[in-house]
C-alpha cells in the first residue's frame, strides 16, 4: 500500500518530469520553425542557397556559444534557472521573427534561438536524467533525446502546416510558439524543482572537458551522431529550396513533412535503441546512415521525391540509434556533478557537425549547383559513417 507521503511525492515528480520535458520540447521547436519557410524568405528577400544555409547554420553559433560559455552553469546554479533562461531566449526569438523580416534581423533571431537551444540541450538533458532514479537512467536518456528530437520534428511540421493552411505564413507559426513558450515558463515556475543549493553565477568561457575514462566512446559517439546531425542539417536547410526549384513542388506542408520524418524517425530510433546494447546500436545506426546517404544521392541525382522521403525516414531512425547510444555511453556514465558539462560537450560536437557541413554545401552549391553539392556531401557522410561503425565494432570486440 502506498504511504500518504509517497503519493504526493510521486505526483510532484511526474509533474516535474512533464514540465521539464515540455520546456525542452518547446525550446527545440523554435529552432526548426523557419525550416519550411525558407523558400518564402528566399523569394521575398532574394536569398541564394548559400544565404539560406548560412541563415540555418548561424543558430549553431548560438548553440555552441552557449555550451562553451555556460556548459557548467546548470551544475553550478541548478537546473531550473538555466531552463527558465533557455525558454526565455526561445520566447525572445519568436518575438524577433514576428517583426518585419530582414537578413540581419533573421540572423539575430536565429542566434538567439541557438543560445536557448544550447542552454536547453545541456541543462535539459541533465535535468531530465536527474529526475529519474538510478535504475531508470536509460529511460531518462530516451525521454531527454525524445523531447529534443520531438521538438525539432514538431517545429517543422507545425510551421509547414500553418504556412499552408493559415494566413500570414511568416507570422502565425511564431505567434503559436510564443504562446507555448509562455506556458512552458509558467510550468517551470510552478512545478520544476528548485535548486538544492545556490551556486555562484560565473559567466566565463569553460573548456568543455570529458573524463579520460570515456573519451574514446565520446569521440565515436559524437562522430556517429554528428554524421546523422549533419545530414539532417543539410535536409533542414535546403529541402524547401530543392522541392520548389528542382521538383517544382511549392507546398510548405510537404517541405515541413519531409524534415519532420527525419526528426520523428529519431524518436522512433530511441525506442528501438532501448532494446539494444549501446555498443550494438551505434554500428547499426552507422550502417543505416550509409543507406540514408545512398537514398539521398538517388533523390538528388534523379530529382525525385520518393527517395528523398525514404532518405529522411531512414536517416531519422539511424540517427536516433546513434544519438541514444551516444547518450548512454557518455552522459549516463558520469556522476551528476559532471553530467551537465559532459552533456554540453556532447551537444557542442553535434551542433558543430550540424552547421559546418550545411554551410559547406551552400558554398559548393554556389559553384557547382545544389544537387551536385548534395551528391558530394552524401558521399562524404557515407564514408564517415562506415568508418565510425567499423571502429566501434572493433572496439566492442576488444572490450567484450
Amino acid at each position: 500500500m502506498t504511504s500518504p507521503a509517497t503519493g504526493p511525492a510521486r505526483a510532484r515528480s511526474r509533474r516535474a518530469v512533464t514540465v521539464t520535458a515540455f520546456a525542452f520540447l518547446v525550446t527545440m521547436m523554435g529552432t526548426t520553425l523557419p525550416t519550411p519557410l525558407y523558400s518564402i524568405y528566399s523569394t521575398e528577400l532574394s536569398f541564394s542557397p548559400l544565404t539560406v544555409t548560412v541563415l540555418f547554420a548561424v543558430y549553431a553559433v548560438g548553440v555552441v556559444g552557449a555550451l562553451s560559455l555556460f556548459g557548467r552553469l546548470s551544475d553550478d546554479v541548478g537546473r531550473r534557472p538555466v531552463l527558465v533562461a533557455a525558454v526565455g531566449l526561445a520566447l525572445l526569438s519568436a518575438l524577433l521573427f514576428l517583426l518585419p523580416p530582414s537578413l540581419p534581423l533573421l540572423v539575430v533571431a536565429r542566434v538567439t534561438s541557438g543560445l536557448g537551444a544550447g542552454l536547453m540541450s545541456g541543462a535539459g538533458t541533465a535535468a531530465v536524467i536527474d529526475l529519474f532514479p538510478a535504475e531508470k537512467k536509460a529511460a531518462a536518456g530516451t525521454l531527454a533525446v525524445a523531447a529534443n528530437t520531438g521538438g525539432l520534428a514538431l517545429g517543422t511540421l507545425v510551421a509547414g502546416v500553418l504556412a499552408s493552411a493559415a494566413p500570414a505564413p511568416l507570422t502565425i507559426p511564431f505567434a503559436v510558439h510564443l504562446v507555448l513558450c509562455v506556458g512552458a515558463l509558467l510550468g517551470l515556475a510552478t512545478w520544476a524543482p528548485a535548486p538544492a543549493r545556490r551556486g555562484r553565477l560565473r559567466i566565463r568561457p569553460h573548456r568543455l572537458r570529458v573524463p579520460a575514462s570515456i573519451r574514446g566512446a565520446f569521440a565515436r559517439a559524437v562522430l556517429a551522431a554528428g554524421a546523422g546531425f549533419s545530414v539532417t542539417g543539410v535536409l533542414t536547410a535546403v529541402t524547401a529550396l530543392f522541392l520548389a526549384r528542382d521538383l517544382h513542388l511549392d507546398s510548405h506542408a510537404l517541405a515541413g513533412f519531409v524534415v519532420f520524418l527525419s526528426f520523428a524517425g529519431m524518436a522512433v530510433g530511441q525506442l528501438v535503441a532501448r532494446r539494444m546494447r549501446p555498443r550494438a546500436a551505434l554500428p547499426v545506426g552507422c550502417a543505416g546512415l550509409v543507406l540514408a546517404s545512398a537514398a539521398l544521392a538517388t533523390a538528388l541525382a534523379g530529382a525525385s521525391l520518393a527517395p528523398l522521403v525514404v532518405a529522411a525516414a531512414v536517416l531519422g531512425v539511424s540517427g536516433g540509434l546513434c544519438l541514444n547510444a551516444g547518450i548512454a555511453t557518455t552522459v549516463e556514465q558520469v556522476p551528476p556533478a559532471h553530467r551537465g558539462e559532459v552533456s554540453s560537450s556532447f551537444f557542442a560536437g553535434l551542433y558543430l557537425m550540424l552547421a559546418v557541413p550545411a554551410i559547406g554545401v551552400g558554398l559548393l552549391a554556389s559553384v557547382v549547383g545544389l544537387r551536385q553539392a548534395g551528391l558530394v556531401f552524401a558521399a562524404v557522410v557515407a564514408v564517415l559513417a562506415a568508418a565510425v561503425g567499423i571502429v566501434e565494432l572493433v572496439s566492442a570486440r576488444r572490450t567484450d
